[in-house]
């Protein structure tokens, strides 16, 4: 499933995080980290648990929480959250969770401890590793070789604050980190999820944000509004003619397979599997807007 748009959600709001999937993003990402103030952490995983243990809460799209950086803390989450005096919550909770993103992962010890605790409770789920400082970003290879990360997740606003820069509207301050971080992802074969735009009342601002990621080859972008939601979501789906290239790349593909030919062309150009991938890529992208 494309993972255009991810959109926070406090923590601490079960109202909001009850409305979040009829924001249309791919992913909904209930947040116990930044979102949360140090002394609600126990108020918020106890509504964290009790949304998704509702059965009536039952979103098309992915569920996430984002937990506190490894340690005690995120242990204290996923036992808030996937353990309990009621069992039955707990273990309707963790069917529905379907990732965990993990902020400040600066080395691949951190995604193999907090997939040590996801096991220990039962939650063999995927994580999205949030790289956001400076040691996350140099190691950013090996955290996405971990078996059970399944995304880049990068971090500008904590980069920048961990560097010492100025953030600005061109962000070449934070370029080659970006660069680096989707070139890592690309390489390990997982989803590479760009930065948030901060001012989401800045649509035109997001829309160009949002196009120069996925120039650069990332999969989706972190959403902290409902209103970003639509213009992320727009600027990963493939125009038209893009589509039509996809469906003739596929449709040659099973030609040649059926006549036992490992080598084909598409409008004069040799298809290879990365470009075989790429189109696929191109159709689930555009399923994805079809379906909303």
């Amino acid at each position: 499933m494309p993972r255009r748009s991810l959109l926070f959600t406090p923590g601490d709001r079960p109202e909001m995080m009850r409305k979040a999937p009829s924001a249309g993003a791919d992913v909904i990402v209930f947040d116990l980290e930044d979102a949360v103030a140090p002394d609600a952490k126990d108020e918020a995983r106890e509504a964290v648990r009790d949304v998704l243990a509702d059965p009536e809460f039952a979103p098309d799209s992915e569920v996430c929480i984002r937990v506190n950086p490894t340690g005690i803390a995120a242990d204290d989450d996923l036992r808030g959250i996937l353990s309990g005096s009621d069992g039955d919550d707990a273990a309707r909770a963790a069917d529905t969770l379907d990732a965990v993103m993990l902020p400040k992962t600066e080395r691949a010890a951190d995604a193999e401890t907090l997939a040590d605790l996801l096991a220990e409770r039962g939650a063999e789920v995927p994580i999205l590793a949030l790289v956001e400082t400076a040691a996350g970003v140099l190691a950013a290879e090996e955290i996405a070789a971990v078996r059970e990360v399944d995304a880049l997740v990068f971090g500008a606003e904590d980069l920048a604050a961990d560097l010492g820069a100025t953030r600005t509207d061109e962000g070449t301050e934070v370029l080659h980190a970006r660069e680096h971080v989707v070139l890592a992802a690309s390489a390990a074969d997982v989803d590479a999820i760009d930065t948030v735009h901060t001012d989401f009342e800045d649509v035109d601002g997001l829309r160009e944000q949002t196009e120069f990621a996925v120039q650069l080859g990332y999969d989706g972008k972190l959403a902290i509004h409902p209103a970003q939601v639509d213009p992320i979501n727009e600027s990963f789906t493939p125009d038209p003619e893009r589509v039509e290239w996809a469906e003739r790349v596929l449709e040659a593909k099973e030609e040649a397979d059926a006549e036992g030919r490992g080598v084909f062309r598409v409008d004069g150009e040799m298809i290879d599997p990365p470009l075989i991938a790429r189109a696929e890529r191109v159709l689930a992208y555009a399923e994805a807007a079809e379906e909303e």
